[in-house]
């Protein structure tokens, strides 16, 4: 393709959308504040959801890993065709649907009469989502220019962290005053402000070449993923992953996401374009991406259940525990780029999954008793080294494909994040219950009053056993320090886990990323392309 054909096929900026991006950039992070806000809400709320009517809907862990993971599943499963719908009837169109079903469901969710429900109304808002994310990020990259593109990027990774903070203590607060729905029933005005203020400032724009919509490949990537995802929470459950259940959903589920592979790669109009990852620098970000956010968000899980189950506190001062982990990123992430721009990316994305890997090991120092301000660097280590992958990775996804195609960028980029959410939660949540489980099953076994089911039940979590121990009074004393000691055990192995996936993301970056910072690595003819686009 020669310059100019290039330049015809970039989708031009109005002078005007510059004059106010700023402004756009505030009313995109709105909608995904709301998006990480529910996240983190459903964090410091699952201890009550667990608990039996009316106080919550009696969830177990499998339940609440699926009430994540089904909102995951659906958001990563669909991102792709969503950015290519996005691109090709206009990215604010999009943006506004999904809000409003986000919003809807989010309505949904709060009045759900069972875990069922719940589970369902969470995959409907994983919808609605899927038409948010990648909208924002591909409307930055159409409205910023190619040198503020990198600060609008990291004050977008910044607003993550804001999400986070905001989540446990808004949560918190929710749940010391109002039954558990209203920790969902908040998105709903959140939504209403949002979709208000993106008719009225956002810009539209689209892809002058959009791709064709896949259906088969986003069938068969969501049916591998929750057929994977299911095989691993299942065996996490029995605690025996030789189980028919377990191996052998899990093996079909592999084998689908095989046949996806090769579906994608055969099509002509593939739902996820396996060519983008011929580009070493695209297919290493998404990579460390996808290990930054399996470390966090298993370790997140684990982590809320350590704080209220095991040192007694409350959903709010849960909440505010965490707010190291916000704080770091909040600090970090718009910095970032400045840090890139003198050791490079490499060396920043390598260094940020090493960190990640060390914070991880952190969790070896905590005990049933060990002074809280050790779990608080924790969570600030945790925090960092989020900030130093995730915007240098980000933009080097972006800059990585022409500027016409950052709805499909940005769907790449978020999908990379979510099933690394999602597989973050089923292995280390398997993990964590499998250890658990193999730690409390023989002070279970010498209570007499248990019956079979009632001990396997009581042995899939620390959350069971002491639910258990309390409908036993006095005699179910004696289980609740035993089941504090298995989980921490647990809760150390798992985060050993962890880190050995960061070190391995870590060896990922060295290996594959570029020394130079992504603006420099820029092709010339693309660069020349991005120019053309803004005058």
């Amino acid at each position: 393709m020669s310059a100019n054909e290039s330049r015809s096929a970039t989708v031009q900026v109005p002078e005007v959308v510059h004059s106010r991006r700023w402004a756009i950039l505030a009313v995109l992070l709105f909608s995904l504040i709301v998006v990480v806000l529910d996240t983190s809400i459903l964090y410091v709320a699952m201890k009550t959801i667990s608990q039996p009517a009316p106080i919550g809907l009696g969830s177990t862990q499998s339940q609440l890993e699926w009430a994540i993971n089904a909102y995951t599943l659906v958001f990563a499963g669909l991102l792709f065709t969503s950015g290519l719908v996005g691109d090709r009837l206009g990215r604010k169109k999009t943006l506004i649907f999904g809000m409003l079903v986000f919003g809807t469901s989010s309505l949904f969710s709060a009045f759900s009469g069972s875990s069922g429900e719940l589970i369902a109304y969470r995959a409907l808002m994983g919808f609605g989502a899927a038409f948010v994310m990648p909208s924002t990020l591909a409307i930055i990259a159409n409205v910023f220019d190619r040198d503020e593109r990198p600060k609008a990027i990291g004050i977008w990774t910044g607003t993550v962290g804001i999400g986070i903070a905001l989540g446990p203590i808004v949560g918190g607060l929710l749940l010391q005053h109002f039954w558990w729905g209203s920790a969902f029933l908040v998105n709903v005005p959140i939504v209403a402000i949002g979709v208000v203020a993106m008719a009225a400032l956002v810009p539209d724009s689209k892809d002058p070449r959009p791709g064709r919509l896949d259906p088969v490949g986003v069938l068969l990537s969501i049916v591998g993923l929750v057929l994977l995802v299911y095989g691993i929470i299942k065996g996490g459950q029995l605690a025996d992953f030789t189980a028919p259940e377990s191996w052998l959903t899990i093996v079909i589920g592999v084998a689908v996401l095989g046949g996806w592979v090769l579906h994608e790669h055969r099509s002509d109009h593939p739902a996820f374009d396996i060519a983008y990852f011929r580009d070493r620098r695209f297919s290493a970000s998404v990579v460390a991406i996808g290990f930054v956010f399996f470390g966090l968000v298993g370790v997140t899980f684990f982590g809320v259940f350590y704080c209220q189950s095991v040192r007694g506190y409350t959903p709010l001062q849960t909440g505010l525990l965490m707010l190291p982990l916000a704080a770091a990123q909040m600090i970090f992430a718009p910095r970032a780029r400045l840090v890139v721009d003198r050791f490079g990316a490499r060396a920043v994305c390598a260094t940020g999954l090493a960190l990640d890997a060390v914070a991880f090991l952190g969790f070896l120092l905590l005990g049933t008793a060990t002074p809280i301000w050790v779990l608080e660097v924790v969570f600030f280590l945790m925090g960092t080294a989020m900030a130093h992958v995730v915007p240098p990775a980000t933009v080097m996804i972006m800059s990585s494909l022409p500027r016409e195609k950052a709805g499909s960028a940005s769907a790449v980029n978020n999908t990379f994040r979510q099933v690394g959410g999602a597989l973050g939660v089923a292995v280390l949540g398997s993990l964590l219950s499998t250890v658990y489980h193999s730690g409390i099953d023989g002070h279970l076994a010498a209570v007499p009053a248990l019956s079979e089911d009632l001990r396997r039940t009581a042995g899939e979590s620390v959350e069971s056993t002491l639910a258990v121990a309390q409908k036993l009074g006095p005699a179910g004393r004696a289980l609740v320090q035993p089941a504090n000691d298995a989980f921490v055990h647990a809760m150390h192995v798992t985060a050993t886990a962890a880190a050995g996936v960061a070190v391995l993301g870590a060896v990922v970056a060295l290996a594959f990323l570029p020394r130079r910072a992504p603006q420099e690595a820029l092709a010339p003819e693309q660069d020349k392309v991005i120019a053309s686009s803004e005058g």
